[in-house]
This record gives structure tokens, C-alpha cells and sequence, in this order.
């Protein structure tokens, strides 16, 4: 048996056939690797099946082979479309609401493959790491991550360009980046990086990294593809100097060429500002931009028109018309044809990124012979020390800059050397076989040394104790408060005896005093109690708490160091009384109520590398938990340990805290009295807000939950 891979990509358009590479920020390099990948596994003996998950896109604006369910790449790999989110396609930033929705559908998916999971799940970029991390802990399949670009860098570089940390934020999701990164950090079995810096540098920002999951496996290049040979040199000289001779005066000055989306990472303007402000660039050199295709730049982006205009007005500052080329449309079989191109007229390739991963445009230049000059950031270094065919330059100096392009320009005896060392470098070091063979070689190796899943699924010779739609009330604050208990109380009776229908509790209680309170209520019987803010689960009148659960939680939890490392903060919040504290929970509550406390207190944990994640409820109640437990993970290991639909579990929400309960696919009522912080799920199709002051029915009737209405 061959290795059986699962791939996440989320956003951006991927498809097996002429990638829209550079069509938006969403859609550049990753997409391309990440397809070349999967297409260089699927040929490999060693490999039985791999796929691809991406999102399902119905959209007029974009073709429709986005909105197929499934695409067949070869015998043995396919894309999967899911629906998630809106059904048009939109920017990255928005989908983060909706992504939990995607982790359980494809949890749902692989639980029916019981027998053919995937050996691993490789989560490229912070939104698939968020949901591989959701699907890795509920399955027990091992992870691997790969971010790409990283949030903590990309806020760094953001902020000492001066750009407010709001905007950031509101432009970014920058906070909600980097904790999906953190979480995918704590989850994954092993961490691909393609340099040194890359995991030296900016992974070790991250609370949760840990150096001995990393493995380095630069990409590859594919040499049929990018090499220095024009085997039809006139054809491809026709069609070029079709595409650029519109904008130059002179077609034949060596060329300063730049490909890349606009965004502003990429810093264009800088490269066009730098050209400007030199005279000696300017009559040694055309500049060449391919920014990726655009029909109207009106109906771009807001950050890819915001760049398009600033290369517009710089181009009109310095009057660079005639040496400037910014072509409206390439195709992306005609780049390996751009590169010779350039090559051929002693041409240097130019990457001004702030922040560059890795740079596989660097090597695909570089097999052309096409010698470069780059940002001194991340991934160049590790190319240039291997293929020595270019320089080095801080790209945020101009003159720096400036300085490095016209010294690269100046001698032809080592613009040779460099072009000869492009190629042969790429060709010894950065081949896609060799990137291909070393992950397989990796994704073997690692396999051996993992503890084999410690549970399966639903168990066809149990009986569930869970029924087949289970119902979740709130012991600490629904039923409380609840003036609608009695009503209530009557209409599950009717329904006691139904063995299809059971009703759960949710408390942060242990299961004595969560007994105790609730006899009070008079209420049917439960058949299954989530105590201790999600950490302990037991079923009816058992007194033994589900040890499957326990152990998948309490994985590196110590007690003890959650304490101390928040110690110190005990001017903002104090540890409650010994009733409320749970082996697998410390509780505490808050002297003023204050939402920048949970930010805090999760930067305090992960700086201490702890397994741990804080809740507040209710606005003055905060337990800190181990990592993988809360209330929504419980349901979640309820329903696949007893074979229930998310779809069948309905639970009643109402207080500040409870969003992750609402979450994903799971059915909810939010009753009229209800913490406004909840508001925001209103437009949320599984989600039914309550117009009844005395109860919930009015929601339990819409959702037929009980089969008498």
C-alpha cells in the first residue's frame, strides 16, 4: 500500500489546467506549487492517492471549473471543491468566519473512509493550518504545515513601513492569522520550510514552534519547463517583441525584468521609483513589469488598483514612457519564453519583494540563465549561497538598491559567470524530482515513529448512549435564567421515552454539583454531561467520566505552570474557590470585566510553550483548558465516537462566550434574552434566534427537531 495524502488549499482559484496566476492576491506562487506537488506525487510509485481540497466557487466572474465538486488531475489525484462561505468568490481575509464549517465537513467526509484515511494532511497557509488542526485533533491524523507567508512577518514588515496597526488589521485579519498559525504550530507533526531564515527566523517568533518538528525541502523547478535552450528562439522572439515593442522605444536594451502579483509585499513602486531616480539605469535598461493579467484595472482589487496606480503615476513622474513595459495580458506558458527572452539580451531578473518566503520565480530565472538581483529577505539567501548568481540588496534603501542594479548591469564577464552558475545550481540543488523524492522519503520516515490513532469510529457493536438527535442545554446560565423552564419541562417529557431523541448538559460544574442543581429543574434525565468547561464527559447516571476523551486532551497539560505563568497578572484576575477548579481546568475570575484579557493571557501561554487555551464566559468568567478540549470539541468527539450527525445535535446558546458553540455544523437557538455579543451570527442559516421571552420552542419548531411538529 502506497501513501495516501489529503492536501488544503483554501483560497485563491486552483485548478489542474492554465493556472490564473497573478489574477489577484490570492492567486500567485503558492497555487503553483502547491498543484505541482500534487501532480509530482501522483506520478510516483511510492504514492497511492492524493487529494486536494479547496473551496466550491459558483461565480459568474470567474470560470465555472471552479464550481465543479470533483476534478480529476490523474488516475491516482483529484481536486475536491466544498462549499464554504458566500458561493462567489472573495479574498482570503473573508472567509476566516466560515472555516470551521469546512473542518466539519471534512471530518464528516473522512469518518465515511473509516478504512482509507489519509496517512497525512498537508495544511498550506494559516487558513488551511487553522482547519487541518480542527480535522487532525478530532481524526488523530498526523499533521504537516506549511505556511508560505507567515502573519507575525508580514506584520512586521507592515508596521515599519508606518502602516497603523487598525488598518493592518482591518485590511489583514492579521490576529486571527496568526492564531490559526499558532494553532496549526501546536498541532503538527512536522513543519516544511523552504530556508534556514524561514524557520531560524520567522517561525521562531511563534509561541507553539518547536525546532525539532522542522525539515527544510526547498522547492523545485521544473527543468522541462525553465531552461536556458530556446529551441525555437525566432518563434518565441516574434511573440515577445509583439507583447512588449508597444511600450519600448528600443526593444534591444538589456531588460530589467520583475514578475509578480501587485500586491504591495511585492513592492513594485520601489523598483520603479529606483529606476526613475537613475539615469545610468535608465539608458542601460528597459524595465519590464508582468503583474499578472487584468482586463480593467478599475475592476481590480482595492490593493491591487491602489499598486497599478502608483506604477501608473511614477511611470508619468519620471516620464519613463518608452522604457517601461507593463503588458495587460501573458499567457503562463509564455513565462519560461519571458525568461529566455531576457537572458538572451543579458537581462537581470529583479525580486523587490519586503518579504520573501522563498522565491521560486528567483529559480525559474535562474534555469534560464537569467542571473538576478533580489531583496535581501528570506529565501534569496539560501539560493544565492547555492547557485552564486546574482547580488543581494536591502530594497527598502533606494540608493542601496539603486547601487546593486547598476553595479549587476555593469560587467558582462560576470553577468556570464552568473548566468552559467543559475543554471547549473538550480539543476544540482532545486530540481522538482529531488523536491518530490525528498518529501515522500520524509513522509515515510515520519510515519514510522507515530502512535497509531488511540480510538475509531461509532463502534457498531455499542449501543449509543447519545440517541440519534441529541439536544444541549446550558446548566449554568439557560436554565437558570430560563422563565420558560416548565414549558419546556412539559415538552421533552413528551418526548422521554422517544429512544431516537436525548437531551445534553453543558456546564462548567463538576459532575457532583452539576447533579445536584439540576435535579432541581425537574427536567428528563440527560444522556450525556459535559462538565468542567468541556474536559470531562460523562453519560447518565455513570460517575466515570469517557477515558477516550481524557486521554486525547490532556496531552502535555500541566496544572501547575498555567498558574504560574499567569501569577502575575492576579491585579486583573483571581483564582476561584477549590469547588470550581477541575483536574483538566483552572478557573478564575476577573476583578473588572475586560475582553483584553483573553489576548493576554493566550500571548502568556504560548510564550511559555503551555498546551493550554483560555475561555471567558460571561464576561467575568475565564478557565484555562488544555489545548485541545472545549465544549464544541466535546460534541464533536461525541458524535464521531457514537456516529451522529453534527446536523442532529441542536444546542442552545445565549451567553457571551458561547460563539464556538455556534460554530460549524451544528444546529442553533439563541433565545430572546440573549448577550448581544451573539448578535453577529443573525445571518448565519443554522442559526435561529428566538422571538419567544418565555422559552426556545419557537426555535425547536423551526429546526422539526421534535418529530410531533
Amino acid at each position: 500500500m502506497g501513501l495516501k495524502l489529503l492536501h488544503l488549499n483554501l483560497h485563491g482559484l486552483i485548478r489542474s489546467h492554465d493556472l490564473e496566476l497573478g489574477r489577484d492576491s490570492d492567486t500567485g506562487g503558492q497555487i503553483l506549487y502547491v498543484l505541482e506537488l500534487v501532480k509530482g506525487l501522483a506520478a510516483r510509485p511510492e504514492v497511492e492517492k492524493v487529494e486536494l481540497i479547496t473551496r466550491l466557487i459558483v461565480d459568474r466572474k470567474v470560470s465555472s471549473d471552479y464550481s465543479k465538486p470533483i476534478e480529476k488531475i490523474s488516475d491516482c489525484a483529484e481536486i475536491i471543491r466544498l462549499p464554504f462561505g458566500p458561493k462567489r468568490y472573495v479574498r482570503k481575509e473573508l472567509l476566516w468566519p466560515y472555516l470551521d464549517d469546512l473542518a466539519d465537513q471534512i471530518v464528516q467526509r473522512l469518518q465515511k473512509e473509516n478504512n482509507n484515511l489519509p496517512d497525512w494532511i498537508h495544511a498550506h497557509y494559516a487558513d488551511a493550518g487553522y482547519v487541518g488542526a480542527l480535522v487532525s485533533r478530532r481524526l488523530g491524523l498526523p499533521l504537516v504545515f506549511t505556511g508560505h507567508s507567515l502573519g507575525r512577518e508580514k506584520l512586521r514588515r507592515l508596521l515599519a513601513a508606518g502602516i497603523d496597526h487598525d488598518q493592518i488589521e482591518q485590511t489583514y485579519s492579521i490576529s486571527k492569522r496568526i492564531d490559526a498559525e499558532e494553532l496549526a504550530l501546536a498541532h503538527a507533526n512536522l513543519l516544511i520550510t523552504s530556508t534556514k531564515q524561514e524557520s531560524n527566523v520567522q517561525y521562531a517568533r511563534y509561541g507553539r514552534f518547536s525546532s525539532k518538528n522542522v525539515e527544510i525541502i526547498p522547492p523545485g523547478v521544473d527543468l522541462n519547463r525553465f531552461h536556458s535552450i530556446a529551441y525555437s528562439l525566432n518563434k518565441e522572439e516574434k511573440e515577445l517583441n509583439k507583447l512588449f515593442k508597444p511600450f519600448l522605444r528600443d526593444i534591444n536594451l538589456p531588460p530589467l525584468l520583475a514578475i509578480s502579483r501587485a500586491v504591495r509585499r511585492k513592492n513594485i513602486p520601489a523598483l520603479i521609483e529606483t529606476y526613475g531616480r537613475s539615469s545610468i539605469l535608465q539608458q542601460r535598461h528597459n524595465l519590464i513589469l508582468i503583474l499578472g493579467c487584468r482586463e480593467d484595472s478599475r475592476q481590480l482589487d482595492k490593493q491591487q488598483r491602489e499598486v497599478f496606480q502608483q506604477v501608473f503615476d511614477l511611470v508619468d513622474k519620471y516620464n519613463l514612457y518608452g522604457k517601461v513595459a507593463y503588458p495587460k495580458q501573458h499567457k503562463r506558458e509564455q513565462i519560461p519564453s519571458i525568461y529566455r527572452w531576457a537572458a538572451n539580451r543579458n537581462g537581470l531578473f529583479v525580486n523587490p519583494a519586503l518579504t520573501e518566503p522563498f522565491g521560486l520565480t528567483l529559480l525559474e530565472a535562474a534555469a534560464c540563465g537569467l542571473p538576478m538581483v533580489t531583496t535581501d529577505d528570506g529565501g534569496p539567501r539560501d539560493i544565492l549561497s547555492r547557485c552564486d548568481n546574482g547580488l543581494l540588496v536591502d530594497v527598502t534603501d533606494l540608493e542601496a538598491f539603486r547601487d546593486g542594479l547598476e553595479t549587476a548591469g555593469s560587467n558582462p564577464s560576470l553577468w556570464k559567470t552568473w548566468s552559467n552558475n543559475g543554471v547549473e545550481g538550480v539543476s544540482r540543488h532545486f530540481s522538482w524530482d529531488a523536491h518530490v523524492c525528498n518529501y515522500i522519503a520524509l513522509m515515510q520516515k515520519r510515519l514510522k515513529f507515530l502512535a497509531p490513532r488511540y480510538w475509531t469510529f461509532a463502534n457498531t457493536k455499542e449501543t449509543s448512549p447519545i440517541g440519534q438527535k441529541l439536544l444541549f442545554l446550558d446548566l449554568d446560565n439557560y436554565l437558570e435564567e430560563s422563565k420558560g423552564l416548565s414549558i419546556l419541562e412539559k415538552k421533552l417529557k413528551e418526548h422521554s421515552l422517544n429512544q431516537n431523541f436525548q437531551l445534553g448538559i453543558l456546564t462548567g460544574r463538576s459532575i457532583k454539583a452539576a447533579r445536584y442543581r439540576y435535579a432541581e429543574t425537574r427536567l428528563p434525565k440527560p444522556a450525556v454531561w459535559i462538565c468542567q468547561a468541556g474536559t470531562e464527559i460523562y453519560y447518565a447516571d455513570e460517575n466515570k467520566s469517557d477515558i477516550f476523551w481524557q486521554d486525547s486532551i490532556s496531552v502535555d497539560w500541566s496544572r501547575n505552570d498555567v498558574e504560574k505563568v499567569l501569577f502575575d497578572l492576579k491585579d486583573y484576575l483571581e483564582l476561584q474557590s477549590t469547588e470550581f477548579q477541575g483536574a483538566l481546568k483552572v478557573s478564575y475570575l476577573l476583578k473588572e470585566p475586560s475582553h483584553a484579557i483573553l489576548p493576554l493571557v493566550r500571548k502568556r501561554l504560548r510564550q511559555s510553550g503551555l498546551a493550554a487555551s483560555p475561555h471567558l464566559k460571561c464576561h467575568w468568567y475565564l478557565d484555562v483548558v488544555p489545548l485541545r478540549a472545549s465544549r464544541a470539541e466535546a460534541i464533536r468527539f461525541l458524535t464521531l465516537r457514537w456516529g451522529l450527525s453534527l446536523e442532529n445535535v441542536l444546542v442552545v446558546a445565549s451567553q457571551q462566550g458561547d460563539d464556538e458553540l455556534i460554530k460549524g455544523l451544528t444546529t442553533n437557538v439563541i433565545p430572546f434574552d440573549h448577550d448581544s455579543s451573539l448578535d453577529g451570527f443573525r445571518s448565519q442559516q443554522r442559526v435561529f434566534f428566538s422571538d419567544d421571552k418565555e422559552g426556545v420552542l419557537d426555535g425547536l419548531k423551526h429546526f422539526r427537531f421534535f418529530k410531533s411538529y
